[in-house]
C-alpha cells in the first residue's frame, strides 16, 4: 500500500462544529458524552469529530 492509498480524514473542533450546527461548543461536548457524536481523543485528551460525520448528521437533520 503507497501513500496515495491512504486518505486521511480532517478532524474537527468542537469550535468548529459548534459554527457548522450553530450551537455553543459545550453542546457538541454533551453530545459527544451522550453518544450522539463519535469523538476520537488527542494525545492530550481533546475531543476531535471526523468532517464527514459531522456533514452526515447536518445532512440528516435537514432532510
Amino acid at each position: 500500500m503507497d501513500g496515495d492509498d491512504m486518505a486521511v480524514e480532517r478532524l474537527l473542533t468542537p469550535a468548529e462544529v459548534a459554527t457548522i450546527f450553530r450551537v455553543d461548543p459545550k453542546t457538541v461536548s454533551r453530545w459527544a458524552r451522550s453518544g450522539q457524536l463519535h469523538a476520537l481523543r488527542t494525545l492530550g485528551g481533546h475531543r476531535r469529530y471526523p468532517e464527514s460525520e459531522i456533514w452526515a448528521l447536518l445532512d440528516q437533520q435537514q432532510g
